[in-house]
């Protein structure tokens, strides 16, 4: 089939490649719709690896996808031909201590598309288990099925936040991933969310999306604005969900006392971090690691209207620029959030 490689060389294919994927007891086959570019894939092409994960072979990308089951196995329940779905990209290993423990995000033998050595979904079909294939509610389009992966993050940095309801939160960072984390913290019972990040575009897009105050820190301080809102004491939740080195060491400036910190961001590099304030504020520490047991939830979110997301799917490319789409998306526009490839059907 044709798809979009990137090579070792860290060049990037549209081309053949040969994947056998037969289909299991329990596997559904997808055709795939929609795929969104996320900041991995980007990262993926830049540098070739993330972490431990280093770019070895050929692989596909892609990774938060939306199609239709076209194939089922004998043994698959819920699922039939001509379903509309989504797809959770990893797989785990059923068997392993973390899945037995419900925290199968934690497993390090799982599979997760467009992570070496796995190849992703920027193709015409894969194979996928029943089990992590979910139903897209019949107002939930295909577009908005591709970012339940991403607002899975959100909602899984909101759940490991222990929300109380009423708590102010900060979201560091107005990115994609940033974006869902403010709009999940506000689903969770956030009373307020202020968000930061040096694109006033993004700033003014997510402030009318709710109870959200953007503070723009290139001419305005975060601390202050937070101080100001809550009387001195400080938000009860940092979620750091923009990777930056300078956000991450300054992070635990608006906190409150007893307060919440939510590491979601990956930096590019090994950050400092302020041990003495974390240990004077008593700051618990939370990370995210990817997602589990959440995308069911997430489309009900959506389905019911109370996580609207169609304003961030600012961009589209066809499957046949998909290069053009990758190259495009390392330097996109301050007004572009998330760029979506359409697969012909």
């Amino acid at each position: 089939m044709k798809a979009l490689v990137l090579e070792p060389d860290l060049k990037l294919n549209l081309r053949e490649i040969e994947i056998d994927e037969p289909l299991g007891l329990r596997d559904v086959r997808i055709q795939i719709h929609t795929v969104g570019i996320c900041s991995s894939d980007l990262h993926y092409y830049q540098h070739g690896r993330m972490g431990q994960a280093v770019v070895e072979t050929p692989m596909v990308l892609g990774h938060e996808a939306a199609g239709t089951v076209i194939e089922t196995g004998p043994e698959v329940k819920h699922l039939k031909v001509g379903d509309r779905v989504c797809m959770e990209p990893g797989v785990p290993d059923p068997t392993s201590k973390a899945s037995r423990l419900g925290k199968y995000n934690l497993d390090p033998t799982m599979r997760f598309w467009a992570t070496p050595p796995t190849h992703g979904c920027l193709r015409p079909t894969v194979v996928h288990p029943e089990d992590y294939t979910f139903t897209l509610p019949d107002n939930v389009s295909f577009a908005e099925g591709a970012m339940i992966e991403p607002l899975a993050i959100g909602m899984h940095a909101a759940a490991q936040a222990k929300i109380k309801p009423g708590d102010l939160a900060v979201v560091l960072g107005a990115g994609t991933i940033g974006a869902m984390t403010a709009l999940s913290a506000l689903a969770g019972g956030c009373s307020r969310v202020v968000i930061t990040d040096v694109r006033q575009a993004k700033l003014d897009l997510i402030a009318g999306l709710g109870p959200i105050t953007p503070v723009n820190v290139t001419d305005g301080n975060l601390t202050d604005v937070v101080m100001k809102m809550t009387d001195g004491w400080g938000a009860d939740i940092v979620f750091e969900c923009s990777g930056n080195e300078k956000a991450i060491v300054t992070m635990l400036d608006p906190i409150c006392p007893g307060g919440r910190v939510v590491l979601v961001g990956i930096p590019a590099h090994m950050p400092r971090f302020d041990i003495f304030t974390a240990r004077v504020k008593e700051v618990t520490i939370e990370n995210v690691r990817r997602y589990a047991h959440v995308f069911d939830r997430a489309l009900a979110l959506m389905a019911g209207g109370k996580i609207d997301i169609k304003p961030f799917l600012t961009d589209t490319f066809d499957f046949a620029d998909s290069v053009k789409a990758i190259k495009w998306a390392v330097n996109m526009p301050e007004t572009s959030v998330k760029a979506q490839i359409i697969i012909p059907q």
